[in-house]
């Protein structure tokens, strides 16, 4: 991991300390980040983070060496409002919807990078995506990339314009996959199963899934085949699930499309 000592010398600045905030900063000071070199900006700071050694609503530092901004997206204009002129510092966002020239335009000639995490990172399994500007060197990206490692998994994108579409996909995804567990248990429920049973098998089901799908080098369909007999249960459902017309797939490429397009609206909004 980039080392966090030019962090530590120079300050990182933290505005917003939600779950999100709260689950890098977490992640930071784990791996090594020195909390008195970190400004949280909150006016609604959760007690945990109290007398920890972080400099709390505090004057920011002259020249930190990252700003990151961790507000709801709603909350965004206040925020950039508040924020001093910025010289060498390394701007990193993790708002959806808000655009990397909102951020040119607030800090002027400022390297900028823009990431969308999801919420498994509050347990270190997240995926995050991000782009950084034309003021952003490899260096900078490095660094940013190291701070979003603290909370999982990053992939670097080719352009902003594919933004939108990490958000419809993995930025809004875990709503989907507990929208799933919620499916299934009910379903389990409507076979005959007690509600705490199904719920419980449902949540396994997805979760060890989900693991396998993860550490086996084989694709998902190669892993779906493999616990698919012909003519049995498992093909039967999914049958079902595979429908071209009623099925998954048609659902989840429009559930995907409905949350990217609401993403280049809030994108067009600011």
């Amino acid at each position: 991991m980039t080392d966090f000592n030019d962090l530590n010398s120079r300050g990182l600045v933290l505005v917003g300390c939600g779950r999100m905030g709260g689950a890098m900063l977490k992640g930071w000071l784990a791996r090594g980040l020195e909390p008195g070199a970190v400004t949280v900006i909150d006016p609604k700071l959760a007690p945990d983070w109290q007398d920890k050694g972080l400099r709390v609503n505090a004057p920011l530092p002259e020249n930190p060496a990252v700003l990151v901004l961790a507000v709801k997206p709603q909350m965004m204009a206040e925020a950039l409002g508040e924020m001093p002129k910025l010289t060498d510092t390394l701007v990193v966002s993790v708002a959806a919807g808000t655009t990397i020239a909102t951020y040119e335009q607030a800090f002027p000639g400022s390297p900028v990078v823009r990431v969308m995490p999801n919420t498994p990172a509050a347990i270190g399994q997240g995926i995050s995506a991000m782009i950084g500007n034309a003021a952003a060197t490899p260096a900078h990206l490095d660094l940013a990339e190291a701070l979003m490692r603290a909370v999982g998994r990053v992939v670097r994108l080719e352009g902003e314009d594919q933004m939108d579409a990490v958000t419809g996909l993995s930025g809004s995804g875990p709503a989907y996959v507990f929208h799933l567990i919620e499916a299934m248990a009910a379903a389990g429920v409507a076979q005959g199963l007690p509600a705490d049973l199904s719920l419980e098998l449902a949540r396994m089901t997805v979760a060890g899934a989900g693991a396998l799908a993860v550490d086996a080098d084989e694709d998902p369909a190669v892993l779906r085949e493999n616990v698919t007999s012909p003519g049995g249960t498992t093909a039967a459902g999914l049958k079902v699930l595979m429908d071209p017309d009623t099925g998954l797939p048609p659902l989840m490429a429009r559930t995907v499309a409905a949350a990217t397009e609401r993403g280049r609206e809030l994108g067009k909004a600011k």
